[in-house]
């Protein structure tokens, strides 16, 4: 029967808590409940396993780094870096995220039922049965996609302080040359680069996003059919080699 835990993080250095994670972990802990959380780094960073965290406030930079495994429910706001390098499990984040969510994801998912800052999903990429996959409730800063090498990318621009603003930001997709990005909506042209495709996603893209968006909607106490009643749009790249002649002497 798995051990669960209460950690009171008020004031606690975020080595120390680390620390004492994995020292319970040790004892054979496995379900973990985090309180007053305000900005320690790192958590559940390199776990290897099935673990469950509830975390409660302010996740802070690098949370389920290099993860494998776990379960994070984070009732509050993430800072910048979660999921860096992630490899396999889950993120629930009630609130938003900031800056390079996702960088370098090799596997499993993130919900973000808000907003997300810049450079969402940088260098994303696949390999065999892994596809990593972030929800994004909100929208997207400037870069969103940028250097993307596989996985999904889906914007749903519901969940937003930024009523008056695009869905996403400036650059986007940038150097991307593997994986999906789908916009609930649509995305201004000006903010289309040339080296994008902007289609009509069709039936095996909404079998996909119907099973994330069903996802996300459990996780996040949010209305699928309602959210999967707009139409999306899929963005991909038009090579798999976006700067190939750059440097080809004349």
């Amino acid at each position: 029967m798995a051990k669960n835990i209460i950690i009171d993080a008020k004031g606690i250095y975020y080595k120390d808590l680390n620390q004492k994670i994995r020292e319970l972990i040790r004892q054979g802990y496995q379900d973990f409940e985090l309180v007053n959380v305000s900005g320690q780094r790192y958590l559940a960073t390199g776990l290897d396993g099935k673990y469950n965290f509830l975390i409660k406030g302010v996740a802070g930079q690098d949370t389920a780094a290099f993860m494998r495994g776990p379960y994070l429910r984070i009732e509050g706001n993430a800072q910048d870096g979660l999921g860096n390098t992630m490899d396999d499990g889950r993120v629930v984040v009630t609130g938003m995220a900031g800056d390079v969510l996702g960088y370098a994801m090799r596997g499993g998912e993130i919900y973000i039922k808000g907003d997300v800052g810049y450079r969402v999903g940088i260098h994303m990429k696949a390999y065999k049965e892994k596809l990593p996959v972030i929800v994004i409730g909100g929208k997207a800063g400037d870069f969103l996609g940028e250097y993307m090498a596989g996985g999904v990318l889906i914007v749903l621009g519901v969940f937003s302080q930024h009523p008056n603003a695009p869905i996403t930001g400036r650059s986007l997709g940038t150097g991307i040359h593997g994986g999906v990005i789908y916009i609930r909506g649509e995305v201004p042209k000006y903010q289309l680069a040339s080296n994008l495709l902007v289609e009509e996603v069709d039936e095996k893209d909404m079998e996909l996003i119907k099973i994330q968006v069903k996802n996300f909607a459990e996780e996040l106490d949010a209305d699928a059919d309602l959210l999967l009643k707009e139409k999306f749009i899929r963005i991909r790249p038009k090579s798999h080699r976006p700067y190939g002649n750059l440097y080809v002497p004349n």
